[in-house]
């Protein structure tokens, strides 16, 4: 089942390339928080926590999008590299995808969004909100 809106609708984030062109598609409110709620959740079991810097080394896209919303949502600080950049300074955890991967530091604990076996937690995680609960969990 596709979860691209294909009609406008009042609760649409129109998502923007690098030329400022649309890519294709757009992200419901509703399709992004589900999303960031289960990438939130895979931070969190590697041992991320409120307060980390979490380096983010991914296109300017639906998963950076995405990406950045999971991080903010466990308190953390979202840290973006821009091209060229290896790591970000005072970041233990980053999320990147394969492309990016060999171009990036070890020093950090690369999440990478499109690796089979990432792909396979984030399918299985709940999408349900965060809850207190779930963040002190890993504390």
């Amino acid at each position: 089942m596709s979860t691209m809106v294909t009609a406008p609708a009042s609760n649409v984030i129109p998502m923007r390339g690098r030329c400022a062109a649309p890519i294709a598609g757009q992200l419901a409110d509703a399709d992004l928080d589900r999303w960031a709620n289960r990438l939130a959740r895979l931070l969190l079991t590697r041992g991320a926590e409120a307060g980390d810097r979490i380096a983010l080394a991914v296109g300017p896209r639906l998963e950076s999008v995405v990406a950045e919303a999971a991080v903010r949502k466990i308190g953390a600080i979202p840290v973006p590299l821009t091209d060229g950049a290896s790591t970000a300074p005072g970041a233990g955890f980053g999320i990147t995808t394969r492309a990016r991967r060999g171009e990036l530091d070890d020093c950090v604990d690369w999440l990478v969004l499109d690796d089979r076996s990432t792909l396979q937690r984030y399918l299985v995680s709940s999408d349900a909100p965060l809850a207190a609960t779930d963040l002190r969990a890993v504390s």
